[in-house]
């Protein structure tokens, strides 16, 4: 673990002793993630199909997410079930007229090439999102469609491209409708909470305040309805980037069951809630997330009520995302640890490879 840094001093020139690989510069990338991958889908030159049985997302990790992030984006749009599998099998109600989406950055992910090659054995369309490897030899062999992804990033920093692939999939197989517009919308949206949320930014930074609250605990992140995802993305981030445990739960099941486990939080160490709201959640959850807060609150570390921004799906679901991948690496740097490096899960990698 490198030295530790001032909690009051987040600039650039702060995360750059930490952040080797520049890891800060692909999260304010992502506006022109979400802009580019339009433009990579349009490269894949994808057809119009009908799949009645809906999409399947076959994923692992940050490449897995999109197709949740995407889900979550379409809302009461999605006309037709969008699931995914994280594992080595495709859900057992997939059939030749379900549509699969085999989603591997690195295009080596054991899991997702089991998955293609399953849905290949059912018949089912397929797609590929790929930077490469594997995957995508064995798609142009087979001549199934690549979406090409820039390599050069750890995966969970291509969750633009991998969330505007599913969608422009889920488009194409008539899951949804198309939603480019509300990408270009929520890119130009992202623009501006990158410079907000900045190392740079002026006072009152958002992520830079949540990053200080949230130091020396465990965060554990609640969602609901299109933020339940999200609270995910954001359990895995701080897994990776902050390399501190973390854990998620969706309201309104945690308050029936998670709520109990608090009871015994401050004796066990430093807990933190963080609820991600949202404006179109019911209103009872709003009724929940304040009694929940209240019920919890002499055994939590902090509490924080963090509620998306802009207007169309999209914009929401992205400025948590964004807002969430910040907030992770800021943890790092107070820490005074590298975010990019994740050096146990390649040995795991290397050490099943060998078996």
């Amino acid at each position: 673990m490198g030295g530790s840094v001032d909690i009051d001093t987040l600039s650039s020139e702060a995360v750059d002793q930490v952040d080797a690989a520049g890891e800060l510069h692909d999260i304010l990338d992502l506006p022109e993630h979400l802009r580019d991958a339009l433009w990579r889908v349009e490269s894949a030159n994808l057809e119009s199909w009908d799949s009645p049985g809906g999409l399947v997302v076959a994923g692992m990790g940050g490449s897995a997410i999109g197709g949740s992030l995407a889900r979550a984006c379409l809302g009461d749009q999605a006309s037709r079930p969008i699931l995914g599998t994280r594992g080595y099998g495709l859900p057992p109600w997939t059939t030749p007229e379900t549509t699969v989406l085999c989603a591997s950055y690195s295009g080596q992910t054991e899991e997702t090439l089991a998955c293609y090659e399953a849905a290949g054995f059912l018949g089912a369309k397929r797609v590929v999102v790929t930077t490469g490897g594997t995957l995508a030899e064995e798609a142009r062999r087979d001549g199934v469609p690549v979406i090409p992804v820039p390599g050069g990033f750890q995966p969970r920093a291509a969750v633009g491209y991998m969330t505007v692939a599913a969608l422009e999939v889920a488009a194409a197989c008539g899951a949804g409708p198309r939603m480019a517009s509300q990408i270009d919308v929520a890119a130009a949206h992202l623009d501006e909470l990158c410079a907000l949320w900045g190392p740079d930014a002026p006072a009152g930074n958002q992520a830079k305040t949540l990053a200080h609250a949230l130091h020396g605990s465990i965060p554990v992140v609640a969602g609901s309805g299109l933020t339940t995802p999200v609270a995910y993305r954001w359990k895995t981030q701080f897994n990776e980037n902050a390399k501190i445990p973390a854990f998620f739960h969706e309201l309104p099941e945690l308050d029936h069951n998670e709520l109990v486990g608090w009871q015994g939080a401050a004796a066990l160490g430093r807990f933190s809630a963080v609820f991600l709201d949202d404006c179109d959640n019911h209103p009872r959850i709003g009724a929940r997330i304040e009694l929940t807060t209240e019920l919890i609150g002499t055994q939590a570390h902090t509490i924080q009520r963090v509620p998306t921004l802009g207007q169309g799906t999209v914009e929401r679901v992205m400025s948590l995302v964004l807002l969430g991948d910040l907030v992770s690496l800021y943890a790092a740097v107070l820490q005074g640890i590298d975010p990019t490096p994740v050096e146990v899960l390649e040995t795991l990698k290397a050490r099943l490879a060998a078996r």
